[in-house]
């Protein structure tokens, strides 16, 4: 079948769907559609508007190398900036004709008679695929916090990815539920213009300078004039994130020491108050968790009008927020910094392969795949940022990129083998998650207690705990001994094989 023929559906239209159709197109391979549930691209950056929002990656490192962008006003990148290269990125690659919005997906069946597969949108449309691409990511589904009473609370509420920009915080008591990422980029903002802010955090993180400023114009000119500048800058940052931040998940003791010093030198110079520092100490290994970086955080804390909460939260009235020691915290507004339901992956998508398996339930003892790519009994069936792909020590779209070439490699397979599919094997898979785990073991991930990384079982299913560059080595293209593949010519009509045949015999 024509390149051209080849029907590919990309669900989601973030940083990975967007990157997968650049490439896709400068293959010449332009039958792909890529399914937005929303009204406009952007994924994570499209939702998360919150003040103070910005990328705790290096503004250079934070877009696709086949289409750098070389004026970034700051350092690290603010959301609106982050999602205008986004949508200047479709608009000069001609992807936006390529997307369709409005189209939720609900899930799809591996037809396996066909070799194709069906999907499903919530409208109850079907779309038939030949190969599927799952570009949702981790970082969607908002988590909102199991909480007795909440729905009695009479003020207003809303989870830090579903900012309420109309409703008005000056004057107001607020309370923020969770600390972590997002907290740390809108409570210095939130913190200016409310009479009381309450910030009721469940553990202390840790937390380095983030060091931000704003690109002069003589380094903008630079990075736009002077040949290969910023590659070099970009490939420079890159290889210090692999060079020092890796070891310290890595558990190595010399990064360890040196990361719990900077953090801890951090704290002492910008917290003065003794009890205020214990409160914010972590009791967990640095790189257990995120490491956040922040220049105005803990300045924010100094405020008259903010205090940090530790007791755990036992309900939730119409009015305040109640703690174990039954005492209540009055506030007008709550706002939940709880981050996102990472597990279970691709919900609320059902994914059907051969045989009727769900992969929900292949998932049930914890979401697994080869590089995160790919999964036994799936067909022709690909995710982008999937299970063991996040990173605690680089830019994800390092990541995204290298999926990218995997699967555009994967198709051009397909097209020139003429195959009518690839299905991982399983020894393949299992062997491979093997190893996973066992390195996994060895990170500081392992140390810490419940974190985002890991499933309700305590297995890490969201993180890569190797270098980057091993990722890109074993995912520079598919290779297909790795996979079952099946001719097209062997999945004609048994009818016509039949028929076929007879022909032959007649002819001879």
């Amino acid at each position: 079948m024509a390149s051209e023929h080849r029907r590919i559906v990309i669900i989601g239209s973030g940083f990975g769907g967007l990157g997968l159709g650049i490439r896709l197109k400068r293959a010449g391979i332009n039958s792909f559609t890529i399914l937005e549930k929303a009204a406009s691209l952007g994924g994570t950056w499209r939702e998360n508007t919150y003040p103070g929002a910005a990328c705790d990656v290096p503004s250079m490192l934070y877009c696709f190398s086949f289409d750098q962008k070389n004026d970034w006003t700051r350092k690290w990148s603010s959301q609106a900036e982050i999602r205008a290269y986004m949508e200047s990125s479709a608009q000069r690659n001609g992807i936006l004709p390529h997307i369709r919005f409005g189209v939720e997906v609900a899930g799809a069946t591996f037809e396996e008679g066909k070799g194709t597969w069906s999907v499903r949108t919530t409208t109850g449309e079907e779309i038939v695929a030949d190969v599927l691409v799952s570009a949702v990511g981790q970082l969607h589904h908002p988590a909102l916090p199991k909480i007795p009473g909440v729905e009695q609370f009479t003020g207003e509420k809303f989870h830090s990815a579903s900012w309420n920009h109309g409703y008005d915080l000056t004057g107001k008591r607020v309370a923020v539920i969770g600390n972590a990422a997002s907290a740390i980029q809108f409570i210095p903002e939130v913190a200016k213009q409310v009479a009381e802010l309450l910030i009721f955090q469940r553990s202390a993180n840790w937390m380095i300078p983030r060091n931000d400023r704003a690109y002069s114009e003589r380094e903008q000119w630079c990075f736009a004039n002077i040949p290969g500048l910023s590659r070099f800058y970009r490939s420079w940052l890159w290889c210090m994130h692999e060079a020092f931040l890796l070891p310290m998940i890595q558990s190595k003791p010399w990064a360890t020491r040196m990361y719990t010093k900077a953090a801890t030198d951090y704290m002492q110079q910008t917290i003065t108050d003794p009890e205020l520092r214990r409160t914010l100490t972590p009791d967990y290994p640095i790189g257990g968790k995120r490491v956040l970086i922040s220049d105005d955080y803990y300045p924010a804390l100094k405020r008259s009008n903010v205090r940090i909460v530790t007791g755990a939260i036992e309900r939730i009235s119409t009015d305040s927020v109640v703690t174990v020691d039954g005492a209540p915290h009055p506030v007008d507004a709550i706002i939940y910094a709880t981050g996102f339901r990472t597990n279970p992956f691709l919900a609320p998508m059902h994914i059907e392969g051969i045989g009727g398996h769900r992969l929900e339930e292949d998932w049930s003892q914890g979401a697994h795949a080869y590089y995160g790519l790919t999964v036994a009994g799936y067909p022709n069936f690909f995710m982008m940022y999937g299970p063991n792909t996040n990173l605690g020590h680089n830019s994800i779209i390092f990541m995204l990129e290298c999926q990218i070439s995997y699967i555009l490699s994967a198709v051009q397979m397909l097209i020139g083998r003429d195959l009518r599919y690839l299905d991982l094997r399983r020894d393949v898979m299992d062997a491979f998650n093997r190893q996973l785990q066992e390195a996994l073991k060895q990170t500081a991930w392992a140390a810490a207690g419940q974190s985002w990384y890991k499933d309700e079982a305590g297995r890490i299913t969201n993180n890569w705990p190797h270098s980057t560059a091993v990722y890109w080595w074993h995912t520079r293209h598919i290779n297909l001994r790795d996979y079952r593949s099946e001719p097209r010519a062997a999945a004609m009509h048994p009818l016509l094989v039949g028929a076929q045949a007879a022909t032959q015999r007649a002819a001879a």
